[in-house]
């Protein structure tokens, strides 16, 4: 499969972070995260989200979702968020299943939720026949590869506080966030109250591997149990943590999320003006969207893969990677101006 924009799971693995899986594979180490692998990756995230950052290996980004949403909430509780969050679409009724809460989806402008559509959906406190909100989970940046300003997330996370909520940020592509508003993680995360949040490494050019980190070690206390409970405890951690130290040294983060953000900004000024072509707003992550025309998708799709976002309105998702050329950008732009002549 050549390379295209269906994904950044599509992506392999970042040669460096290769490279740190085979130097992690050596005689025997320590299970369950009592390796030094895992400690030295633990001190980097804590220089990245501070000292009182709580550090926890999982497998994959919804696992990371639902065990931190697990930790910080009740089954007859609520948990906020946007309704195109990837807990509401796109993890099979995870979170609802193994926490018992209720989702209460907000309706969104590009991805983004506003704090006056949380406060009218903010209703019915101490009513025992209502599902209690407790939760406030944030995905930054957003699905439709919009990133939320650091005004806006200090609104939304003063706005939980206010209201007594734990706030949940979904990070899966959270590096991508830090480069587009050119702030380190610890600036819109833990400065501003964020109590946990999931951090991917799949979408980033790990192999596997995804990590919940708690800002407030108090809600950490008994996430070891939630996390074995869940089938989420790795024995060989050391082969996870090594990669998130390479990918947080000197670095590297910032590398990959420059080069899927650049070039996901050169393919939507490379495809802008093309006949038929409509597109969101520039992308402030690695994802452009853009409605075609029905019929191209076939011989689109043959050439340079992707996915149809909307099968009503033809509106397509297009994906940028760690990996992602220039030279891929401009030969799918040229594919599109060959089917709109």
């Amino acid at each position: 499969m050549k390379r295209g924009f269906g994904s950044d799971n599509h992506a392999g693995i970042h040669p460096r972070i290769l490279e740190s899986l085979s130097l992690a594979n050596i005689e025997h180490a320590p299970s369950y995260g009592t390796d030094d692998w895992t400690e030295e990756a633990v001190q980097e995230f804590k220089k990245h989200f501070g000292n009182e950052a709580q550090v926890f290996f999982v497998f994959n980004g919804t696992a990371a979702n639902v065990t931190a949403l697990r930790a910080i909430s009740r089954p007859w509780q609520s948990i906020f968020c946007s309704d195109v969050a990837h807990i509401n679409v796109d993890e099979c009724g995870a979170p609802e299943q193994m926490t018992g809460c209720k989702l209460i989806p907000i309706p969104s402008v590009n991805g983004k939720i506003s704090v006056e559509a949380l406060e009218n959906a903010f209703i019915r406190r101490g009513d025992q026949h209502y599902s209690q909100t407790q939760v406030l989970s944030i995905t930054q940046p957003t699905e439709l590869g919009t990133t939320y300003s650091l005004e806006e997330m200090k609104a939304l996370v003063s706005w939980a506080k206010c209201k007594k909520l734990m706030v949940h940020i979904d990070g899966s592509r959270l590096a991508n966030a830090a480069y587009h508003l050119g702030v380190g993680f610890k600036a819109f995360t833990t400065d501003l109250g964020a109590d946990v949040i999931s951090f991917g490494g799949t979408k980033n050019g790990l192999l596997m591997g995804e990590v919940v980190i708690f800002l407030n070690k108090d809600l950490a206390q008994d996430f070891k149990y939630v996390r074995k409970q869940s089938g989420q405890l790795p024995s060989k951690s050391r082969f996870i943590a090594c990669q998130f130290t390479t990918y947080l040294k000197n670095d590297l983060w910032k590398d990959i999320a420059k080069n899927s953000l650049e070039r996901a900004q050169e393919l939507y000024e490379a495809v802008q003006g093309i006949p038929f072509v409509k597109l969101r707003e520039k992308p402030q992550s690695n994802a452009v969207f853009a409605t075609i025309p029905q019929a191209w998708v076939k011989p689109l799709r043959e050439k340079y893969f992707f996915y149809v976002w909307d099968e009503k309105t033809f509106e397509c998702r297009w994906m940028t990677s760690w990996d992602t050329t220039s030279e891929d950008v401009q030969g799918f732009a040229q594919a599109l101006k060959e089917l709109a002549r």
